[in-house]
């Protein structure tokens, strides 16, 4: 059968605008997460919303987790905006002088579990926060927040007295003014250094949501676990890509990876969160860590002196243009609308 040499010619060139076509629609994005691989904050949130996306683009948006991480962990922000990795997550306490109206949802009294807190914070970030510019310079897709934030100490503790001048590793942010409103000798040290700081006595707790524990092999360095209803503090998290990369992208892959973000992230990362705090209960459970319930009068004291730094964040958050008092009030309400499946 003879084909005609024009047809031929011209099936030949649309094969090759298609396959271009092609080569140029399918866009390849590096992430980054400054914990281990085996964190569920790499292999569960990161690597998981990730291959959501890659399904919901059919292929035309794939991810390349990076070996190592290109910066130090509160340099996540800049690293991300600067093009160093397209994409990557960091707690808004390491980078408090920029990122103040997200230490809301860390203060003491949030939600009662990692999954409530991130989508009541997510409601509230996205009414009120967004618009106020904080994470300018980047895509921010997400909001969410670990799990009620506890006590970890090498010795046990029973009452305020025995916080006194205690060294406690935080990550910043809301958790160290907590701890230092208790009295401890608080300071600031990225996560993944924990059990290196426990083990050599350079601290002498941590305050830490329950899936530390396994995340950070803490269990064998700790020997008591303190439990304060809804957590002493939480650490919330911005969610972001490189803005540059997001732009180039094809308006029907930005729209397919929207439908993955906002509200939905938030609770992706939630639900991760405590179903790794589960875990994390359970691994100090089998290394016979002493678990109790912060007895009602330490409960009360912590309360107190953290009502101060409060009234401080309201106070930051009206010099943004924000009403804080207002906005915390309704976050408040938006934890109970979580709770109730709302």
């Amino acid at each position: 059968m003879k084909i005609d040499r024009k047809l031929a010619l011209a099936l030949l060139g649309s094969a090759a605008l298609f396959a271009a076509q092609s080569a140029v629609a399918q866009t390849t994005l590096t992430m980054s997460s400054w914990v281990g691989p085996q964190h569920h904050l790499t292999s569960t949130v990161l690597q998981g919303w990730a291959t959501d996306v890659e399904k919901a683009t059919g292929g035309r948006v794939k991810f390349q987790m990076l070996p190592k991480h290109p910066s130090a962990p509160p340099g996540t922000f800049d690293a991300v905006r600067d093009g160093l990795m397209d994409l990557s997550y960091v707690t808004a306490s390491y980078t408090p002088a920029r990122h103040i109206l997200p230490l809301m949802p860390e203060l003491p009294g949030a939600g009662d579990t990692a999954e409530i807190n991130s989508v009541a914070f997510s409601r509230i970030h996205w009414k009120y926060f967004d618009k106020i510019g904080e994470y300018k310079g980047v895509k921010l897709l997400g909001v969410f927040t670990h799990g009620p934030g506890q006590m970890f100490t090498k010795k046990a503790i029973n009452n305020i007295g025995d916080l006194q001048g205690v060294k406690i590793r935080t990550g910043g942010g809301i958790a160290e003014a907590v701890a230092k409103a208790l009295g401890t000798s608080a300071f600031v040290k990225p996560a993944p250094e924990s059990y290196e700081l426990l083990s050599s006595g350079v601290a002498d707790g941590v305050f830490f949501p329950l899936e530390s524990i396994v995340s950070f092999k803490l269990e064998t360095v700790i020997k008591q676990a303190t439990l304060f209803p809804g957590g002493m503090y939480s650490s919330a998290f911005g969610f972001f890509m490189n803005e540059d990369k997001w732009n180039k992208l094809p308006k029907q892959d930005q729209d397919a990876i929207l439908k993955l973000s906002g509200e939905h992230i938030a609770r992706f990362a939630g639900k991760s969160w405590d179903n790794a705090d589960r875990l994390g209960l359970e691994a100090m459970k089998k290394a016979s860590v002493n678990i109790v319930n912060a007895n009602p009068a330490l409960v009360k004291e912590v309360q107190a002196r953290s009502a101060p730094i409060i009234d401080d964040w309201v106070k930051k958050a009206n010099a943004k243009g924000v009403d804080g008092a207002k906005v915390l009030a309704e976050f408040r309400v938006e934890l109970k609308n979580v709770a109730a499946g709302k």
